[in-house]
This record gives C-alpha cells, sequence and structure tokens, in this order.
C-alpha cells in the first residue's frame, strides 16, 4: 500500500475507524486494518470490492484515493529522458492509474456514498501537480553524466486530481458527500543526500516532509470536524508553495 498509505490505514485504525485497503496486492496490513485485492484500473474489481466491505461493515463513509504511480530514480532512461522523447505508453500507464483509478473508485465509491446521503473522499495530489517540477533539483545527475528530467505524466495526472475535486464537490454536495484534495509535498524516503540538500534549500521549514505529517490532514478531512469543508485544496508542503 505504500509509505504514505500504511501510515494514512494506520492512523485511522488507531482511531477506531474500520479501514479497507484496496490494492493490487493484499499482503500484510497494520492492526484493524484489513486488504482487499483490487486494481483501481478496473471497474469490474472496484465493484466487487465495495461488495465485500459491505458485506463485512457497511457502505464506507471515508474514501482516500492514495494510489499513485510514478516513475523512480532508476526509470529506464527513456522514462526520464527529454521531454520530446517521453514514451506514450508511460504517459498512459501512469494517468491509468492516477486519474482513471481515482475517477472509478470515486464513481464506485463515491457513488454508494451519495446514495447512503454522507461521505467523505479525500484525493491525494502533489505540489507537483499545483505548480511545476523544478529540474535543477536533479542537477545533481546530471553531473554525474546521467540523463534525468523529471517526467511530464506525474505533474498532469496530480493536477488532474485538483479538478477531478472540484467538480465533485460542488456535484455531490446536496448529497452530502465532501471532497476535498490533500497536496502534499515531498516525503522523506532516503533519497540521495544531494537531492535532500537541495530540495531542502527550497523549502521554507528546511528539511522534506516525514510521512506521519500527512496524516493529520487525513484525519481532519475524514472527521466531522471538517463538516463544512469541501471543494479545498490542502497543502501540506512546509511551505514550498508560499514563494
Amino acid at each position: 500500500m505504500g509509505q504514505l498509505g500504511a501510515v494514512y490505514a494506520a492512523g485511522l485504525a488507531e482511531r477506531g475507524m474500520r479501514v479497507a485497503v484496496l490494492d493490487v496486492t493484499s499482503g500484510d496490513t497494520p492492526a484493524g486494518v484489513r486488504a482487499f485485492a483490487c486494481d483501481v484500473t478496473d471497474r469490474a474489481a472496484i465493484e466487487d470490492a465495495l461488495r465485500d466491505v459491505e458485506a463485512e461493515w457497511g457502505v464506507p463513509h471515508v474514501l482516500v484515493n492514495n494510489a499513485g504511480l510514478d516513475s523512480p530514480p532508476d526509470a529506464p532512461a527513456e522514462e526520464v529522458g527529454p521531454f520530446e522523447t517521453y514514451p506514450e505508453s508511460s504517459f498512459d500507464a501512469v494517468l491509468e492509474v492516477n486519474v482513471k483509478g481515482a475517477f472509478l473508485c470515486c464513481q464506485v465509491l463515491g457513488g454508494a456514498m451519495a446514495r447512503e446521503g454522507r461521505g467523505s473522499i479525500v484525493n491525494v495530489s502533489s505540489i507537483y501537480g499545483l505548480l511545476s517540477p523544478v529540474q535543477d533539483l536533479y542537477t545533481f545527475r546530471r553531473k554525474r553524466g546521467e540523463t534525468f528530467v523529471k517526467p511530464v505524466a506525474y505533474s498532469v495526472s496530480k493536477s488532474a486530481i485538483l479538478n477531478l475535486t472540484r467538480y465533485l464537490a460542488t456535484y455531490w454536495a446536496a448529497a452530502g458527500v465532501r471532497v476535498n484534495t490533500l497536496t502534499l509535498g515531498g516525503v522523506w524516503n532516503d533519497q540521495p543526500p544531494e537531492f535532500l540538500e537541495a530540495y531542502s534549500a527550497r523549502v521554507p521549514m528546511g528539511r522534506m516532509l516525514h510521512a506521519e505529517e500527512a496524516l493529520g490532514a487525513v484525519v481532519f478531512l475524514a472527521a466531522d470536524a471538517s463538516s463544512y469543508v469541501t471543494g479545498s485544496n490542502v497543502v501540506v508542503d512546509g511551505g514550498w508553495s508560499a514563494w
């Protein structure tokens, strides 16, 4: 379920929520969390997962769309090369998970919430969907003789999430379903020291986000404490976007 997903699932379960994780693999989960094998790009698989969840716990009241695909640092050269030669297949693969996956989960799970008359959806985005990636952060790789450009697809996909949220917030407001975006800064995950130094220098708080620091915003948006919040973009980036 990924670094952030594990934190969200465990944190929500610790606060008394019954948490179902939909993932392509149903491996080990934190205490209080059930995993359901599900490909979020497959509507039928999501519908099957919803039936399983409903049979055990009823209609979900919270949906966190956290599934995400990005080119890893060791991606093939063609994926991290110039924009002009970025593979169409890579573009399609990223948007399939990051945009279509969120769209389908909102349709199926959000639709069930709307019929129930209550719910909260949190769509997870990134500062790279809010602002353009800073290609200079990767200069250290070019100095080593590598070709590296932060690919376009992730930014496009995370930008799309912002307007999916706005659309659904207005569409489902009367049905009692709130929809918000959580936009995160770069999450520390043992990145190279050169990247960490370059990134941190651009953040007013002088460091990357720790995964646990994103949990509070998820809890807030999921809970009744945010009952008048919908269509919003909650930015947790240490001040990155303030400059």
